[in-house]
């Protein structure tokens, strides 16, 4: 005996399909009076097992072959490519909050386990989704029964999708590819350890097709790509991208000693040569293709790589460090990286010049330190914060090799400085900065007290009109400050309302015009920064 909700919904058989569409529908009316009676009507069918059973088949113990066959027919609501996009797209969610609700045995009103076998047989029967966003929901809402189901009671999910991935039909391809994609990222986010051997026993098992998968949709990329063949290129590009976060998940989660397996070893060598072919090839094909967009995602998701497997296994990379260093260093501090590198991929890359030189697990004679760094972890996006906190890591570790080359530079730079060579004052500035950022590992090498005196007050005396050596003297006077000696600390204190500095900042401001004759800023001091005995 059916219930009052489902009586509602079903008195009708015939026109059960006609009810429920049309709700769907009425749901996505920006008419008010229209959508707030669907949106009541929906959320009153919501508690009531006979709604989900239309967009989740079976989900009643039917009695009836012809209820069978309607409750079937709803089922396609979502799949119906010739309905309203917004009336699939909602069908999409309520199938997906079905699961949520009513697909764990433990669920009030849960679904029986023939029912569950039922809608996991169609959900994989094809891929052919046009839409994006609904492609999209629908691998998640696969991924979401993956989670619970995979493998134990599903355990043809996985053949499947690696069937499917290789059909030549493109849509269906992609689609498959899609899904297998956020199968694979849904399963390695389980913790628990029998959960954890199940996804060691998965990788395993399809690590060598996934990497055969990722190489051919790159080959295939980079051959259409440079034939001059955008619109193939792009799509090869997208599998490509998807490819590589299938392994992104497998080679970081589905290893206990990933580098006891030559295949993952052998894939993460690959992705520094991918990484120098996909670079040239953003060097080649101009800022205007339409592929740019993808293939900078590519190479950031190349890095991400690294730094996943850094973070998760620093034993098993140790093994790449040097061709790590050797490929970020050349990419950000030489020519190699010019016309080919973009903020986002220098910042992965000093992000992870850092993670190597800061990781404890490489130091296992020290003494660990616990070390808070301060204002979060906003540094690792923006390239300055990025640059300086690198910078403070290397100078903390390599102090005594460094110390003594920062200090050569800030001798050098004793002298007057030309307000007009702009090299001069970026160079300057920078040197500045980073004494300012050292000054901790500077203490017992440089005289603060000195420098500031003899040099930093007296370049801040001298009026010009640039801005870039009072920011530069500025950070370092402010630095200098917080380690200047006590009795001469009143100096730095009255610096900042002092009549000649704001001056000198008001100058800066107001006045453009350049002078007939270029000023100079600083004078040469009576004697150097003076170190410490």
């Amino acid at each position: 005996m059916t219930s009052d909700g489902e009586a509602k919904i079903f008195m009708d058989l015939n026109s059960a399909s006609t009810v429920v569409l049309q709700v769907l529908t009425q749901a996505t009316s920006q008419d008010s009076a229209v959508l707030k009676p669907a949106e009541e009507q929906l959320k009153q069918w919501e508690i009531q097992p006979g709604f989900y059973s239309v967009l989740l088949p079976h989900s009643l113990k039917l009695q009836s072959p012809k209820l069978v066959e309607i409750w079937l027919e709803l089922r396609n609501i979502f799949t119906n490519h010739t309905l309203d996009v917004n009336v699939r797209w909602l069908a999409v969610l309520y199938f997906k909050n079905g699961i949520d609700r009513y697909w764990r045995r433990v669920a009030p009103h849960a679904l029986s386990e023939e029912e569950k076998s039922t809608l996991r047989a169609g959900l994989i029967t094809s891929f052919n989704e046009p839409v994006n966003q609904i492609a999209t929901q629908i691998s998640v809402l696969i991924a979401k029964v993956a989670r619970l189901d995979c493998p134990r009671q599903w355990p043809e999910l996985i053949p499947t999708l690696l069937e499917s991935v290789k059909i030549q039909d493109d849509l269906r391809q992609h689609r498959a590819l899609l899904t297998f994609y956020h199968v694979t990222k849904t399963l390695a986010s389980k913790r628990l350890a029998a959960d954890r051997k199940l996804f060691y026993d998965l990788a395993s098992g399809i690590y060598s097709f996934a990497c055969s998968l990722w190489n051919h949709h790159t080959d295939t990329f980079l051959q259409q790509i440079f034939t001059g063949d955008e619109a193939a290129a792009t799509n090869s590009l997208e599998r490509t991208l998807l490819s590589l976060k299938v392994l992104r998940k497998l080679t970081v989660h589905g290893f206990v000693e990933p580098h006891r397996n030559v295949e993952v070893m052998g894939f993460l060598h690959a992705v520094f040569e991918r990484l120098k072919q996909f670079l040239e090839c953003s060097r080649s094909i101009g800022t205007e293709n339409v592929c740019r967009d993808r293939l900078e995602k590519t190479i950031i998701l190349f890095t991400k790589v690294l730094l996943d497997f850094l973070d998760q296994h620093p034993f098993s990379f140790t093994p790449l460090i040097q061709r790590s260093l050797e490929f970020a260093v050349s990419y950000v501090f030489t020519e190699a990286g010019e016309g080919v590198t973009f903020e986002r991929f220098i910042v992965q890359c000093m992000n992870l010049i850092k993670m190597i030189v800061k990781n404890y697990a490489y130091k296992p004679s020290k003494r660990f330190e616990a070390v808070e760094e301060t204002g979060g972890d906003s540094w690792k996006y923006s390239l300055r914060p990025c640059t300086e906190v690198l910078f403070i890591d290397i100078f903390h570790e390599y102090n005594q090799t460094l110390t003594p080359v920062l200090l050569e530079m800030v001798h050098s730079l004793q002298g007057p400085t030309n307000v007009e060579d702009t090299n001069a004052l970026l160079i300057k500035d920078a040197v500045y900065n980073a004494v300012g950022l050292a000054a901790y590992e500077l203490f017992d090498s440089v005289d603060f007290d000195q420098w500031f005196k003899n040099q930093l007050l007296a370049e801040l005396q001298v009026s010009h009109n640039r801005d870039i050596p009072v920011s530069a003297i500025y950070r370092a006077t402010t630095w200098a400050s917080a380690h200047a000696f006590a009795e001469h600390y009143a100096i730095t204190e009255d610096l900042a309302t002092d009549t000649i500095f704001n001056s000198t900042v008001l100058s800066v401001v107001k006045d453009s015009t350049p002078k007939s004759q270029p000023p100079v800023v600083g004078t040469a001091p009576e004697s150097p920064i003076v170190e410490h005995p």
